[in-house]
């Protein structure tokens, strides 16, 4: 029950946001501060692969909480093989939505408490922005379990996500590197920070090029883990 609750609670928020112009203009992709977070993000996903040594074109690839699909869209650009790419999310309209962009890669509407795949079926898992929108500590305890029973021994799940409260937005937490582990007590931790404060990022304005490299050298700026 508890988690029932909770999923409605997602499908709720994320409805919310859909239909709120002041939260799609703050994510616009016109802004110059939205565009350095995503190219910075890139970049550093491509890094931290290469230095991984997991060869794209065979690799097995599960995407939980795979939103409009572009992070495995972007895999495939890689070398990845489209047949090799799943993505799930709770929520149907965004699964039809990565299905029209990126036709050639699967996905499917589903709860990542329950995923529809065997033991042991991928080299990598993503999680991306996910264990921080779940409040319910049962349900992000139940996705991190069968995260980690899809993956292959020797696989890695790639992390992105919140390190902060963001104190302007309680449908949401921080996952620091102890709730990280907690969740996944087996796993090695080889996370680093990244991407500036979006709030702040988004002000830089056409002083974005210069100004966004400069400050997201500080640490205690950059709101994300990356690994």
């Amino acid at each position: 029950m508890a988690t029932n609750r909770e999923i409605e609670r997602l499908q709720i928020v994320y409805h919310g946001y859909r239909q709120s112009q002041a939260v799609q203009a703050r994510w616009s992709e016109a802004n110059p501060g939205n565009q350095a977070i995503l190219q910075e993000r890139t970049e550093a996903l491509k890094q931290l692969l290469q230095g991984y040594h997991l060869p794209l074109s065979q690799c097995r690839v599960l995407d939980v909480g795979c939103g409009s699909g572009r992070v495995l869209a972007r895999l495939a650009q890689w070398g990845a093989n489209p047949e090799f790419l799943c993505g799930v999310d709770l929520l149907s309209d965004r699964v039809h939505l990565a299905a029209q962009h990126s036709s050639q890669i699967h996905f499917q509407q589903g709860n990542a408490e329950q995923l529809p795949f065997g033991d042991a079926s991928f080299d990598l898992v993503l999680l991306f922005t996910v264990l921080s929108s779940i409040l319910s500590e049962q349900m992000a305890c139940h996705v991190a379990g069968q995260v980690e029973r899809v993956l292959k021994p020797g696989g890695a799940v790639t992390w992105y996500d919140f390190r902060y409260n963001n104190p302007r937005n309680p449908r949401v937490q921080g996952m620091n590197k102890k709730r990280v582990q907690i969740l996944f007590p087996q796993f090695e931790l080889r996370l680093r920070t990244i991407t500036l404060m979006p709030p702040l990022a988004r002000r830089l304005g056409r002083l974005t090029l210069i100004i966004y490299p400069m400050l997201s050298k500080f640490v205690f700026l950059q709101s994300h883990y990356l690994g």
